[in-house]
């Protein structure tokens, strides 16, 4: 692969994080083989979740703590 066109250095990172997720978009499932033993993995942590549904702490909960640093 030669040189991009593009001058990297030239972007603000506002720029280089619309790129990668442009570029990110751009790939199919194709692009991603997945391996059989990730494939299986894949399908043992949907199993899990469709059994036990969701675990973790809320998104909002997190957050909250990050900003104020309390648990």
């Amino acid at each position: 692969m030669g040189k991009p066109a593009l001058d990297l250095s030239k972007l603000t990172a506002e720029e280089k994080l619309d790129l990668i997720d442009d570029l990110w978009r751009s790939l199919s499932s194709h692009d991603l083989p997945l391996s059989s033993e990730l494939r299986a993995e894949l399908d043992r942590r949907l199993e899990r979740l469709d059994r036990e549904g969701p675990i973790g702490v809320p998104w909002e909960d997190v957050r909250a703590e990050m900003t104020t640093g309390e648990s």
